[in-house]
């Protein structure tokens, strides 16, 4: 099976309408509102974040057991979460820039073989410092992927369907917490941890296919920027030859809106990962879940996130802002209640299963704000400043997280998560407010 360019559309609001001109290699912005759901290319795009984010994650539930076997302390393992996510911190946006010019499915494909020979490495480090290095290769590949992946989905549909799109690409993510760290995490318990690498790297290299077979190509944000001048150009009654010869084109009103959205995610993340990188040993040491149940705990905690993801998807999908304020306040009553009754065993189970709800909707529903808040012109740059955020949080989280660990101890991290959360809620709302300002003053209908 071959797929074929998503077709340019008519740019409603962002452009003048009319046709537009031809450009070479495949194209789109975002198709009719009449056509077809492109359910088979978001799946296989989500089953790319799903290999993407356990790459990621496999450490965390593996943590006691490569601590063991490279002669490091927990907290150290635990910055192999830092090195991988300050790696897409510092080379997302770079490698954006450089690779404009490559179609965007090649490269998708071309970051999921990378990410699998870096996970082969990973297995075959005999050393702490390896094992280190090949985490910052596979960084490189997951901060460019994820650049990508969120306005890979908007592209593919309207503009009233990206917080659809949006849920089911990160479903893909999801599932990784529900499936993919779970069972490498039962993979390395059983066979060792380093052929859980190498399962997840053989994985990959089927995602790579899957995107080859099933994933439509569209435009490179080049091609979009081009066709956007050409507009604007005919628009002004010039030629585009001279259209880019004239005057540059005004700053994007929206990037100060997508910039509040990426703050707000870096500040929430940070306090996410300073806790859940280090879930497994507060799971054993503080609540008292058994280490070989260790896998079970966090398939649970990931079944209860797809369902937060599910009504991220629907009774919040066109209320983005409404369910993260929501969200966010449900995630602190609930990691502030699990810090409270973690001497009881199943009391602090259930309110870590039903945390798990709250934050399942929290990252789609980010990831929708910002593609709303942003430009059509702007979303593929705003994709990776936002990864860039995201990784902030992760790799500053475990960072943090660990110094907590070492220097006040493991019952610190929940409380220190819950005060990022009320200063994330507060940005919520400033950032809705400045946007919704530059809507009435531009006349232009809030999204909400």
């Amino acid at each position: 099976m071959t797929t074929s360019p998503i077709p340019l559309p008519d740019r409603g609001s962002d452009t003048p309408t009319g046709s537009l001109p031809i450009v070479t290699g495949p194209v789109t912005s975002s198709p009719p509102a009449g056509a077809r759901f492109p359910w088979v290319g978001l799946i296989a795009l989500s089953a790319a974040v799903f290999l993407s984010v356990t790459s990621e994650m496999i450490p965390t539930g593996l943590l006691p057991d490569m601590s063991a076997s490279l002669g490091v302390t927990e907290s150290q393992v635990g910055f192999l979460v830092s090195a991988f996510a300050f790696t897409v911190v510092l080379t997302s946006a770079p490698l954006t820039a450089l690779t404009v010019r490559i179609p965007r499915k090649t490269l998708i494909m071309s970051v999921l073989v990378l990410l699998a020979v870096a996970n082969v490495l990973t297995a075959l480090a005999p050393t702490y410092p390896l094992v280190l290095s090949t985490r910052v290769l596979g960084g490189i590949g997951h901060g460019l992927f994820w650049s990508m992946v969120g306005a890979y989905a908007a592209h593919l549909v309207p503009k009233e369907l990206i917080g659809r799109a949006v849920s089911i690409t990160l479903a893909g993510g999801t599932l990784a917490f529900v499936l993919g760290v779970p069972l490498g995490t039962a993979a390395g318990h059983a066979v060792g941890w380093r052929l859980s690498f190498v399962g997840i790297a053989v994985l990959l290299l089927v995602g790579a296919v899957v995107v080859y077979k099933f994933l439509p190509p569209v435009e490179r944000e080049l091609d979009a920027h081009a066709n956007d001048t050409a507009a604007d150009a005919r628009a002004s009654g010039s030629s585009a030859a001279s259209g880019r010869a004239g005057t540059r084109r005004p700053v994007d009103p929206t990037v100060f809106s997508v910039a509040l959205v990426c703050i707000t995610v870096a500040i929430v993340m940070i306090g996410h990962y300073s806790f859940y990188t280090y879930i497994a040993p507060y799971l054993t040491d503080v609540i008292g879940v058994p280490e070989a149940q260790i896998s079970l705990a966090l398939f649970g905690f990931g079944i209860t996130g797809a369902l937060g993801l599910v009504l991220a998807g629907t009774v919040f999908a066109k209320r983005t802002t409404r369910g993260l304020l929501i969200c966010i306040g449900l995630s602190i009553v609930f990691v502030t209640a699990l810090a409270l009754v973690a001497g009881w065993f199943w009391a602090a189970l259930i309110v870590f299963l039903v945390w798990g709800v709250a934050y399942g909707a929290i990252a789609p529903l980010m990831q929708t704000r910002m593609l709303h808040s942003a430009s059509a012109r702007i979303r593929d740059t705003a994709s990776a400043f936002y990864t860039t955020a995201f990784n902030v949080g992760i790799g500053g989280g475990a960072f943090v997280g660990g110094l907590l660990l070492d220097g006040v101890g493991i019952e610190s991290l929940p409380y220190f998560y819950v005060v990022l959360l009320v200063i994330g809620g507060v940005l919520v709302v400033v950032a809705r407010r400045y946007e919704l300002a530059v809507r009435r003053r531009s006349g232009v209908a809030p999204t909400r």
